[in-house]
């Protein structure tokens, strides 16, 4: 009898704890990211086959149809969460003029397809027995030498596992924004998924409205919270004898970072993977290739693995990619990050405070292009080939895919995948 009142009375917290959860928490929150894609390639319109190679290679993390392989320009994607309809519902967005898309935006719930089950041939399955083989080679800082301890290297041949994870972590850490979680309404989607225009502005009034929206649902966005602008990089300057770097600074963006990779012949015929980044502190960078919190910003700031807002300039040290065949640099830049709610959050609020929405707005803009390539057609044009675009018939590559590494598929290799 105690059992089964023991029973009884745990059933029942459980039942009140999990309604208490399900009436805790904004009865809908909102969230819009930000981006602006950019890559320039010497030679190469900006409207061309580049784009379907570069453009996945930006940073995106869009789960509707204006930010997949081969975006550029202005991208927006949004979120949708209402707690009372945790399946989803059609909602609308309603935009101010400036964004020139007509007056509103369909929220479609997110319904992810089933991942079809392949198969795997014994040809295809790796052999684990065999030790990968390869290395991977981590430069940082600005300037025009290597530092003194680098690189860092991490050889997979070892199999460290511990030395992996320490290798591979980094400092960044990205804010919470459109992640297209099922039953979330999205926009772009399947009945909605029109391109953002070069003019397109968020400055204006914004309201969201649908089955258990809160009317209240409405805010602003000025201009410290638009689209930041393209990233314009320009290169001088070849790897052997390092490459500067410069770009336009942005009035709104509050700190960049840039990031490069390659790959060469390593010792034995093995594959060497080389990555830099502008960080004073050693870091593989794929974390920071995102949105960043402002509290988050201010830290890497501060730890200066990120450029300061003024920045306009940084150069990759020769000798770090003089032997690669190809090397890609990219680059970020943190915008703000708007975070309005209703009511407004007390400057002081106590542990309790439930607001009834929030919304969130992200904002970044990513570059891309080629190191040393600029130099690079001016040696062709010359006869002469440079080892990044030379290839085995001493003619130029048949294709882009021919220079740029995918580091995807390097990190597989790597790994025996």
């Amino acid at each position: 009898m105690k059992n089964a009142l023991r029973v009884a009375v745990t059933l029942c917290a459980a039942a009140a704890a999990t309604a208490h959860s399900q009436t805790r928490g904004p009865a809908a929150q909102y969230w819009i990211d930000l981006s602006t894609s950019n890559f320039s390639m010497p030679g190469m319109p900006e409207e061309g086959g580049a784009s379907g190679l570069l453009g996945g290679l930006m940073g995106g993390n869009s789960f509707g149809g204006s930010m997949g392989m081969g975006a550029r320009g202005k991208v927006m994607d949004t979120e949708l969460y209402v707690r009372a309809h945790p399946s989803g519902i059609e909602g609308t967005h309603a935009i101010p003029g400036a964004m020139n898309m007509g007056p509103s935006l369909l929220l479609v719930p997110h319904r992810p397809q089933p991942a079809e089950r392949g198969t795997t041939t014994r040809d295809e399955t790796p052999d684990r027995s065999e030790k990968p083989k390869g290395r991977i080679l981590l430069y940082w800082g600005c300037g025009d030498s290597i530092r003194p301890g680098q690189p860092k290297v991490l050889d997979f041949a070892k199999q460290d596992y511990a030395e992996f994870a320490q290798f591979f972590s980094s400092h960044g850490g990205a804010s919470k924004g459109v992640q297209g979680r099922p039953g979330h309404s999205l926009w772009p989607n399947e009945r909605d998924n029109k391109r953002v225009p070069d003019n397109a502005s968020l400055e204006g009034e914004h309201a969201v409205s649908g089955n258990g929206v809160p009317p209240t649902l409405k805010f602003a966005v000025s201009q410290a919270h638009d689209f930041l602008p393209k990233v314009q990089l320009k290169t001088r300057g070849v790897p052997k004898d390092g490459v500067q770097v410069e770009w336009n600074g942005m009035q709104h963006a509050k700190g960049y970072f840039l990031h490069a990779q390659g790959a060469a012949e390593g010792p034995g015929g093995a594959l060497d993977m080389i990555f830099w980044s502008s960080s004073e502190k050693p870091d593989n960078g794929w974390s920071l290739m995102t949105y960043q919190s402002p509290a988050q910003i201010t830290k890497l700031l501060q730890q200066k693995v990120i450029l300061q807002p003024s920045t306009t300039n940084c150069t990759v040290p020769k000798g770090i990619f003089d032997k690669a065949e190809g090397a890609m640099l990219n680059m970020i830049a943190y915008g703000n990050e708007l975070n309005v709610s209703h009511p407004p959050r007390p400057e002081k609020a106590p542990a309790n405070w439930q607001p009834e929405w929030t919304a969130r707005v992200r904002i970044k803009s990513t570059g891309m292009t080629m190191l040393g390539m600029e130099d690079s057609r001016e040696a062709q044009r010359g006869g002469r080939n440079s080892p990044a675009t030379e290839s085995a018939d001493n003619s130029a590559p048949a294709s882009i895919q021919d220079v740029v590494p995918n580091p995807v598929k390097l990190l597989k290799g790597l790994f025996g995948n």
